[in-house]
């Protein structure tokens, strides 16, 4: 009895040993790099597009929040310089500021004297100019969220189509190991196409926000300026 269970031990270790060799780590780098040509020339395109959301986001957020800075009393000064007839000062506190809002008044305090329609008019058409800047490559977002999940899908479908082709021409008896390697390949082109996808939805619904928040600033400020003329002398 004791020298079958000495036996025994060794049987039992090497089926440790055994389970541990049959243990598999999932590395993305190496699903990658075994995808095939096609894999990584779409790995790598949705690579660039993350990166330029990347870009893109941060660029605009740092310029919407340029933007938002204004001068809680900035429209008190403005005021007290045109009552006082101090036009080219308000310009000058204007040119000073330099964000979307002064723009806007210093519009309409270089065309005090004509009719309210036309100064109206223009700051509603410098306004038009203003939201423009602020969007500028926003777009481009959202045509990343929409084009990267199409461009994963489109990995999966290669990939799909490589491991049938090789599945076809393996005379009949398939090879588990390749089918699942195929599988994995194909599947990580949809996880990246759509980590890509929420990423460039989330920052362009993020700056859509930011961006209402200025559009109402200047129109806020725009319509106090106006009130301002208004004003009986």
């Amino acid at each position: 009895m004791g020298i079958l269970l000495f036996s025994m031990q060794p049987v039992e270790l090497a089926q440790e040993v055994g389970d541990e060799t049959v243990e598999k780590s999932l590395s993305i780098f190496e699903l990658i790099l075994s995808g095939g040509l096609a894999g990584q020339v779409i790995i790598g395109a949705l690579a660039l597009m993350l990166a330029f959301a990347i870009y893109i986001y941060f660029e605009r957020l740092f310029a919407i929040r340029e933007a938002l800075k204004v001068i809680p009393d900035f429209m008190s000064q403005i005021r007290d310089f045109v009552a006082s007839g101090k036009i080219e000062a308000a310009t000058l506190r204007c040119a000073q500021l330099d964000s979307p809002v002064s723009r806007l008044i210093s519009t309409g305090i270089s065309r005090i004297g004509r009719p309210l329609d036309d100064i109206n008019t223009a700051i509603e058409n410098a306004g038009r100019l203003e939201v423009y800047k602020l969007e500028k490559n926003v777009a481009t977002l959202a045509t990343i969220s929409g084009v990267a999940p199409m461009i994963g899908f489109l990995g999966t479908v290669i990939g799909m189509i490589l491991s049938i082709f090789e599945i076809a021409n393996s005379g009949g008896q398939i090879d588990i190991k390749l089918l699942a390697d195929g599988l994995y390949t194909a599947m990580t082109t949809t996880v990246a196409g759509l980590i890509v996808g929420i990423i460039g939805y989330m920052a362009h619904n993020h700056l859509v926000v930011k961006t209402s928040k200025v559009i109402h600033q200047m129109e806020a400020n725009s319509v106090a300026f106006l009130d301002l003329l208004n004003e009986p002398a």
